[in-house]
């Protein structure tokens, strides 16, 4: 198993409307993935209110399973992200037991 960090960047300017449409969808695949998902959450403006995208770090077998990962959520269905950013993670500081 690998760590993988998930950056993906939302549509504007109809990102806001398909992010509070898919939210519980978002997050039933999300608590479905259940341990894999190490970190999860919005990445927000400069103005620390509004949403701008999405990071995760989750623990996969393989780049090609995180891809798949990105390609399934519901966000990625419903067309939010403008672009997301899959790769490889070393976490060094404070990693889960």
């Amino acid at each position: 198993m690998a760590y993988f960090s998930i950056y993906a960047m939302d549509r504007r300017p109809d990102g806001p409307t398909i992010r509070a449409e898919t939210r519980p969808a978002h997050l039933e695949y999300l608590r479905r993935l259940g341990d894999k998902v190490k970190i999860a959450g919005p990445v927000m403006a400069n103005d620390g209110e509004t949403v701008a995208g999405t990071l995760m770090v989750i623990e996969v077998d393989s780049i090609d399973d995180a891809h798949e990962i990105v390609a399934n959520d519901p966000y990625s269905k419903a067309g939010l992200f403008c672009s997301s950013d899959v790769r490889a993670y070393n976490w060094v500081f404070n990693p889960p037991a």
